[in-house]
């Protein structure tokens, strides 16, 4: 009896594992397998030094290691009674007045490079406090002036016998936070050959949907809004409380101490780091607002545009602003905190060459008179609102491995729209992105992350649970395949002629 449980167990174990192929348009063989399932939006995946996936679910406030060859998961950290708010997103509105679930939850995470060593430290974001919990109604701000929540970063400790994460200690809980472009990229970063913690942290949504009437503060230095942060890896002894987590040569600690990197953020949901060609890279992608996803190269003290310069400096948005609603109320032609674009062109120019940076790479760059449409058929109500072409880029990897031929110093953009995984060659030096953008493992599916095994042959996409998006479109009706899953592609072989985009039919019978 025992045998034949156990055989079953195998049989079943055995089709639920079992690889399909893959072969992409330039012709090169992956297999593709589902590692895990049924997560509660996975956020963030990180290969580990310990040779495990290590996960965090966004709504599920679960932190887990997962063993890439068995799929079996094992819980190190339970933040739920961190979260001082319902999950929303399972209340009907007749109970709590329809207040919104945050975008994200529990979001990055960074592992400390001597995790496994003498270091076995490990930062984590989430959004613990919501503003309009005890007030009526939705708890928003009148005259759409948006949803406030905020947002920890806390470090842990990994107790490695008993598997757990432990010894809570905050860098700072002060970071606003929002139901919508909260950003929440954690990453572990040298500057000057010593590790610092990055973080994003986008512009709230202020300006668009339910939170138009909201300030939008993304070029304002002193505002944790439309940033990147940059904090210690370990407080430092000569400062004070949450001062000890911020370096003393951040660029903006004239006044005080100040956690901004770099500013004029949307968006940044993808961060990442390589040294190529000598020089330590950053790079960040976010989100445009109508076209326009940026690829960006972050620097110290650098100003990136939003909302004067969406996009390149091509004056597409001339005359436009970062964002427009029907909300009559609210000021300007475009009915939103957004300021008006007179012109890209002068606006970068008072920003200054030394401070502003364009984007090394924008994705779908629309014409002025293709914005002017959507936004004016946005603006009036039109029933029939406007699509338009974006990729919702969700996370950034670089791919420095030579595993795979060809893709050595690329970048790995993961997207939420358009199902897919995009691959950008970078020049020798980083600092450009040369070549075709190419395109694979395409899916109904909304991938959210991405992590890279050490050896290069091995690929992981993490996909929402949900479909929910911002603004009108509420929760998507589109089908999708595989939510809530840990996916994994390993490279087999490249071919010399381009083949279509495709998955192979797996014919094989099923075991019985």
């Amino acid at each position: 009896m025992l045998r034949s449980l156990l055989l079953l167990f195998l049989s079943v174990f055995a089709q639920i594992v079992r690889a399909q192929t893959y072969i992409s348009p330039r012709g090169e063989t992956f297999t593709r397998r589902i590692v895990a399932d049924k997560l509660s939006d996975p956020w963030e995946i990180t290969y580990g030094p310990d040779k495990f996936l290590w996960i965090t679910e966004a709504k599920g406030y679960i932190v887990s290691r997962i063993d890439p060859a068995t799929g079996v998961k094992r819980v190190l950290l339970d933040l739920t009674n961190e979260r001082q708010f319902p999950r929303y997103d399972l209340v009907p509105d007749e109970q709590d007045g329809g207040k919104p679930w945050p975008q994200g939850g529990l979001m990055g995470m960074a592992l400390h490079p001597r995790l496994l060593q003498d270091k076995p430290y490990v930062y984590l974001a989430y959004l613990y406090m919501y503003e309009g919990a005890d007030k009526p109604g939705d708890g928003g701000r009148p005259n759409h002036g948006g949803y406030y929540f905020r947002t920890r970063l806390v470090r842990y400790e990994y107790n490695q016998t008993a598997q757990q994460l432990t010894k809570p200690l905050i860098l700072c809980d002060t970071i606003p936070g929002s139901n919508d472009h909260n950003s929440g990229r954690l990453l572990i970063a040298p500057v000057n050959g010593k590790p610092y913690l990055f973080y994003t942290v986008g512009d709230l949504g202020a300006g668009q949907y339910a939170n138009a009437g909201r300030p939008n503060h993304a070029q304002q230095v002193d505002v944790y809004e439309g940033k990147v942060l940059r904090f210690n890896l370990e407080p430092d002894a000569s400062q004070t409380s949450s001062d000890q987590w911020i370096p003393d040569d951040n660029p903006f600690n004239t006044r005080r101490q100040n956690a901004v990197w770099s500013y004029g953020h949307r968006n940044a949901q993808g961060l990442t780091h390589a040294r190529i060609g000598g020089q330590e890279r950053l790079y960040a992608s976010e989100h445009g607002p109508v076209g326009d996803d940026e690829i960006n190269l972050i620097e110290k003290g650098k100003n990136y545009g939003h909302p004067l310069v969406i996009g390149y400096n091509d004056g597409n948005y001339n005359g436009l602003a970062a964002g427009v609603t029907e909300h009559d109320s609210l000021p300007g032609i475009w009915n939103t905190t957004y300021p008006t674009i007179t012109s890209e062109q002068n606006n970068a120019s008072a920003i200054g060459p030394a401070t502003f940076r364009e984007p090394i790479k924008s994705l779908h760059p629309l014409p002025a008179d293709t914005l002017q449409y959507a936004f004016v058929k946005i603006r009036t109500k039109d029933p029939n609102q406007p699509d338009w072409p974006a990729e919702a880029p969700s996370s950034l990897a670089v791919y420095t491995s030579d595993a795979i031929p060809g893709w050595k110093n690329s970048l790995l953009l993961s997207t939420l729209k358009t199902g897919q995984l995009i691959r950008l060659q970078l020049s020798p030096d980083g600092s450009q992105v040369t070549g075709d953008t190419l395109t694979y493992f395409k899916a109904p599916i909304r991938y959210r992350d991405i992590a890279l095994s050490p050896d290069g042959t091995r690929l992981y996409l993490a996909t929402d649970s949900s479909l929910v998006t911002s603004g009108p479109s509420g929760e998507a009706t589109k089908e999708t395949v595989c939510r809530g899953c840990i996916l994994e592609f390993t490279y087999q072989k490249s071919a010399s002629s381009p083949t279509p985009d495709r998955l192979v039919p797996d014919r094989r019978k099923k075991r019985r």
